[in-house]
């Protein structure tokens, strides 16, 4: 047998440019479904880390120690039941002959079947050698398997082929060590030569051997292939020029992971726009620059946007003053637009368009948006009388928080609803805590956003949130699995952030009362109201457990299913204490147990108060008396919210509560002293779960 080899593989595919959005991710799945089939081959040991490229015009993975040849493997495979594989003279029965035949085994390999119980019934198994796979061979069906598993939504053909992929490419390369290792991949035989940089290299570029690959590139094609050390690079220029200015840059959300995409060969410039731009709103030009241009605007010390931007370009040239001028000529049309739709948009009151919002439909079932305004509004005024706020305000914020949803600016630039509300509501003259409330009440837009600065703030954001959760609840269209069109699962955070970090004293079940009233009678759902409660709670969990709140702490304090949001942090903590104190485990094993016996109650409510002369057991008299004198102490900490007192008190009930279920029989044949028990249980178990289900700290 020939002696097998070990070498570095590198694979590449050479395309047009590739979709800037998906770039990394499909750098990551092709290279990682590349190392699976040569590890399912045998080819590659499973634990070697390999390094994965990404350019707009090329896919490549390298990979250490893959073999040419895998060595031989024994395979054992299950024939049949021996009942069935043997005849009752022993011989081969026509069931085994036949399958025999169709593997290519002989008869006479019989006797070096292994035979061993498979379940109920003793089986054969047979042992055979399989060759191991050649690189040579397989390789071109892994690279072609790989490039299937890419997230490509939708396929592209090009000039008189069959091959279809998300661009048309150009070339492949298959190099073990410095053999090329021949085979075809959509359409291309493999070859040894790829192209560098569209405009700065020339001709084809020979990679000499695997590893030279990315250096060779580099050298010689003014490429840089490896995307994250691209990234880096890019970010470190940015950073280098910013400071140089004595500027900041105002970063956004995956644009420096798209700049990374677009280019080969970063060089980052400086332009610069007319000053007099500055007048409009910075978050419009920011966004034109961002979201059109994918520049880099730059802050000065305070956050004030200054009339510079960093360019990521894919050319270096000596003098890049064309390259400069052309960006510049090109964003100031961008800027010039944004200029043109805030002016236009401030000769109309904000309040004025308020009436197009019925013009635009919000959903088939709930109406438009301006039939949604009117729901925010009822409810948003609710929530303010609550909490204290001015209501006139909120109902005024309430009213106009839409209305920019028909601007111009919104309209080109939907990311600026509510922030263009604000500067429209402060041009008409709008009162400031008003103003901030449009922009506010879509707060928080995302995890870690800032919550709303005031209380007309809060209760429109909060009626907000709320209407939208009761809206899709209410006619049927909840999340599901990752399926999330109307971002429910976002509104149901923001309503939980707001209501324990503002700590508004409002209960969830009433504000989803609240919010199904404002509803015309019919559009919503009967009984949706206990899935959406279970929705925002299951949210709540998992929003805990983010926090590092102990999984079982969280499942005590929810397992009360407590009204007010914005006393579940004061609960945790007390139940936090709570678990530190000695007698702590043995009570919540103890209301495990009075959990269980209460379970076989069909109506708890009719066991009634328990009566001391119906007590005829010392150990139950000693428990009657300290639940009877625990009962006032835990229901005043609790209504004062003090919680750890509330927990605390319940560790003078151990002893009892141990010798009770020692001495006495609760479900004795008496009915009315079973009765009395199992209420006076029921007692001690209301004060034990007045704070938490502590049954949920057994272990």
């Amino acid at each position: 047998m020939t002696q097998a080899k070990t070498a570095p593989l590198l694979v590449e595919l050479l395309t047009e440019e590739l979709p800037p959005k998906a770039l990394a991710r499909f750098g990551e799945v092709f290279s990682a479904g590349v190392f699976a089939g040569l590890s399912q081959r045998k080819l590659v040991a499973d634990n070697v880390a390999y390094q994965w490229f990404a350019t707009p015009r090329r896919l490549a993975v390298l990979i250490p120690d893959v073999l040419d040849i895998a060595a031989d493997q024994q395979v054992e495979e299950k024939m049949m039941p021996v009942s069935v594989a043997l005849g009752a003279d022993g011989q081969p029965s026509p069931a085994l002959l036949k399958k025999l035949e169709a593997k290519g085994i002989a008869a006479s390999e019989l006797p070096k079947f292994t035979k061993r119980m498979d379940g109920k019934s003793e089986t054969f198994f047979y042992t055979m050698q399989v060759a191991g796979a050649h690189l040579n061979d397989v390789l071109s069906g892994i690279v072609a398997d790989a490039l299937k598993k890419l997230p490509i939504p939708k396929m592209m053909r090009w000039g008189d082929s069959d091959v279809q992929f998300v661009r048309p490419v150009h070339g492949l390369i298959q190099l073990h060590g410095d053999q090329l290792v021949p085979g075809e991949v959509l359409g291309l035989q493999s070859r040894q030569q790829t192209l560098g940089h569209r405009f700065l290299s020339k001709g084809l570029i020979t990679i000499p051997d695997a590893t030279a690959y990315a250096e060779t590139l580099r050298t010689e094609g003014k490429v840089m292939a490896d995307y994250a050390e691209r990234r880096g690079t890019i970010g470190g220029e940015l950073a280098a020029k910013a400071q140089a200015l004595g500027a900041q840059i105002n970063q956004a959300d995956g644009l420096l992971d798209e700049v990374t995409a677009l280019v080969e060969w970063p060089v980052v410039y400086v332009g610069e726009f007319e000053p007099e731009f500055l007048e409009v709103p910075q978050e419009c030009l920011i966004l034109t620059m961002q979201q059109n241009q994918k520049y880099f605007p730059l802050l000065d010390a305070s956050g004030k946007l200054r009339n510079q931007f960093l360019i990521v370009s894919n050319m270096a040239v000596a003098d890049p003053k064309h390259i400069i001028g052309g960006n510049q000529r090109v964003v100031r049309p961008r800027l010039s637009d944004a200029r043109f739709f805030f002016t236009q948009d401030r000769k109309e009151p904000l309040a004025s368009r308020i009436s197009k919002l019925g013009n635009v439909v919000y959903h088939n079932k709930l109406g438009t948006q301006l039939d949604r305004l009117l729901r925010v509004q009822n409810l948003a005024t609710q929530i303010g009388n609550a909490i204290g706020a001015d209501t006139t305000h909120v109902a005024r914020a309430a009213e106009l928080a839409k209305a920019d949803l028909v601007t111009d600016m919104v309209g080109e630039f939907p990311e600026l609803q509510g922030i263009m509300g604000r500067y429209y509501a402060q041009h008409d003259g709008e009162a400031a805590d008003v103003a901030e409330a449009i922009a506010d009440h879509y707060r928080p837009r995302f995890a870690g956003d800032e919550l709303p600065s005031g209380n007309v703030g809060c209760a429109v954001a909060l009626a907000d949130k709320m209407d939208t959760l009761v809206s899709f609840f209410g006619i049927g269209e909840k999340p599901t699995g990752d399926r999330d069109p109307f971002g429910l699962r976002r509104a149901a955070l923001g309503v939980l952030r707001l209501l324990m970090e503002r700590q508004l004293p409002l209960e969830l079940p009433a504000l989803i009362r609240w919010s199904a009233g404002t509803f015309p009678a019919g559009t919503l759902q009967a009984d949706f109201e206990s899935g959406l409660l279970a929705f925002i709670t299951d949210r709540l969990r998992n929003l805990l457990k983010d926090q590092g709140e102990p999984q079982d702490v969280v499942e005590a304090v929810l397992g009360v299913n407590p009204a007010r949001i914005d006393r579940v942090p004061a609960r945790l903590a007390a139940v936090r204490e709570f678990v530190a104190v000695p007698d702590a485990l043995a009570l919540a094993a103890a209301n495990k147990r009075i959990g269980n016996l209460l379970k076989k109650v069909e109506d708890l409510s009719a066991l009634g108060t328990p009566s001391s002369a119906l007590t005829t057991e010392a150990a139950e008299k000693a428990l009657f008396d300290e639940v009877t004198a625990l009962a006032p102490t835990v229901s005043e900490a609790v209504r004062n919210e003090a919680y750890t007192d509330a927990l605390m008190a319940l560790a003078r009930v151990r002893a009892s509560v141990d010798a009770f279920f020692e001495d006495v029989m609760v479900m004795t044949d008496d009915p009315q002293v079973r009765q009395n028990r199992l209420a006076l249980l029921k007692t001690l178990s209301d004060q034990m779960n007045a704070v938490a289900d502590i049954s949920r700290l057994a272990v």
